[in-house]
């Protein structure tokens, strides 16, 4: 029973370092993005430059990725999609089974 809560209590303490993760990397997004723009801002003096937004895409892109890590969140492969090819390769295990009965 001991083993169980300490895995239980693992299992927690590592979710709880994702999640923390995850916003020390959006802090980390914001206040380096924040000092790009204000810096592409100053050297061009103009507010809307292309250069304002290369950075803040990409990162963004692999922000999003980490969010969708996080908090366990996959619009292509969902709980539904995994269920479906879990008794998909069932059936197809069933009927290979079957050809030999």
């Amino acid at each position: 029973m001991e083993n169980f809560e300490n895995d239980k209590y693992k299992r927690a303490k590592k979710r709880v370092d994702e999640i923390k993760g995850f916003y020390i990397h959006l802090t980390v997004y914001i206040v380096v993005n924040t000092f790009i723009i204000i810096n592409i801002a100053v050297r061009t003096g103009s507010l809307w430059h292309w250069g304002h937004f290369i950075t803040p895409f990409f990162w963004g892109i692999g922000l999003l990725f980490h969010a969708s890590h996080t908090f366990r969140y996959n619009p292509l492969f969902g709980k539904g999609w995994e269920e479906r090819q879990i008794r998909k390769f069932m059936d197809e295990d069933k009927k290979e089974i079957d050809k030999f009965k």
